[in-house]
C-alpha cells in the first residue's frame, strides 16, 4: 500500500490532537494524499464527537504500517489485522521506529476471519483499504469490518477503481485490453491482470450502504498522479505542489470517480461525525 501524506494544517484541530506532520513529497504520498487528508479529518470529528483524545482504530490488511503509524502518531490506538507474518514485523519495526510501538498492534488474520483475531463492535474507526480487490465475497468482506465498528462509527474503505485500469491500459496503447477490462464482470484486462477485481463507484457504495451505512462521502484517488510524467513532477518548480492542489480538487467531483485510479468512500453509522 501506498504511504498517507498530511494535508495542511487546519487551525480547526481540536488542542487534544496532535499536530500533523511535515509534509512528504515522494510520488507515493502524492497519490494517497487526498486519502490521508479525509482520514485524518473523519478522525479529529470522531474525537471530537466522542470528546476522547484516543480513538480504537482498525486497520484490516494495514500490512506494514503505511496508514497505522501516522494514525497511532496522531495519539490514536490502532489494531492491524494482516495475513502477512512479514509485514506485521515491519509494522512492529516501524512502528518502534516512530516511537508509537504502544499504540500500534499487530495481529495475523484476514476480513473473513475477523471476529476469530479482534473484537466485534469494538472499533471507532475501520480502515479497510485495498482489501475488497482480494476477498472472495467483498459484499460479506464489507458486512464484516461494519460489523467491527461501535454504535457510532466511521469505515475508511479504498479500492481499485474500474475507470483508471481502462483508462490506462488505452493511454499505453492497449487497447483491447482496455476494452476487456471494460466487458469483464470483475474489471480484468486479461489473464496477467494482478488485480483480481475493480469497482466503480456506484459498486462500492452500493456495498457500503448494504452493510448499513450510509455514505459520508466519495473520492476519487490518483485521477492524475499515475498519468502525468515523473520528470515533469521531479524536474518542474512547482510541480509537485501544483499536482497536489490538482488532485484535491478534482477528488470530489463525481465526473473523475469514473477515471481514478482509486475510489475512497466514507462510511458511517448512525450520525456518526455529525458537526
Amino acid at each position: 500500500m501506498s504511504d498517507p501524506m498530511r494535508p495542511p494544517a487546519s487551525p480547526s484541530r481540536p488542542q487534544t490532537a496532535a499536530p500533523r506532520s511535515e509534509p512528504s513529497r515522494s510520488r507515493a504520498a502524492l497519490r494517497t494524499a487526498v486519502v490521508w487528508d479525509v482520514l485524518q479529518d473523519a478522525l479529529d470529528r470522531r474525537a471530537r464527537a466522542t470528546g476522547r483524545q484516543a480513538l480504537d482504530v482498525l486497520d484490516t490488511g494495514g500490512g506494514s504500517g503505511n496508514f497505522a503509524v501516522p494514525v497511532a502518531g496522531l495519539g490514536h490506538r490502532v489494531t492491524v489485522v494482516d495475513p502477512s507474518p512479514n509485514a506485521l514485523f515491519a509494522l512492529e519495526r516501524r512502528a518502534a521506529e516512530a516511537e508509537v510501538a504502544d499504540r500500534v498492534r499487530g495481529v495475523q488474520g484476514d476480513a473473513r476471519g475477523l471476529f476469530d483475531v479482534v473484537e466485534r463492535g469494538g472499533y471507532d474507526v475501520v480502515l479497510c483499504h485495498g482489501v475488497l480487490e482480494y476477498v472472495d465475497d467483498p459484499a460479506e468482506g464489507v458486512r464484516n469490518v461494519v460489523a467491527a465498528l461501535r454504535p457510532e462509527g466511521v469505515l475508511s474503505l479504498l479500492a481499485a477503481g474500474l475507470g483508471g485500469a481502462v483508462l490506462a491500459r488505452a493511454l499505453a496503447g492497449h487497447f483491447t485490453e482496455a476494452r476487456q477490462a471494460l466487458a469483464d464482470p470483475e474489471g480484468r484486462w486479461g489473464a496477467a491482470d494482478p488485480v483480481p477485481r475493480r469497482f466503480t463507484a456506484e459498486q462500492l457504495t452500493g456495498l457500503v450502504e448494504a452493510a448499513g451505512l450510509r455514505i459520508g462521502a466519495v473520492h476519487g484517488v490518483r485521477v492524475f498522479a499515475d498519468l502525468v510524467p515523473g520528470v515533469l513532477v521531479d524536474t518542474e518548480p512547482g510541480a509537485m505542489d501544483a499536482l497536489l492542489r490538482l488532485e484535491a480538487a478534482a477528488a470530489e467531483l463525481a465526473a473523475f470517480h469514473s477515471v481514478a485510479t482509486q475510489l475512497h468512500v466514507l462510511g458511517e453509522t448512525g450520525e456518526a461525525d455529525a458537526t
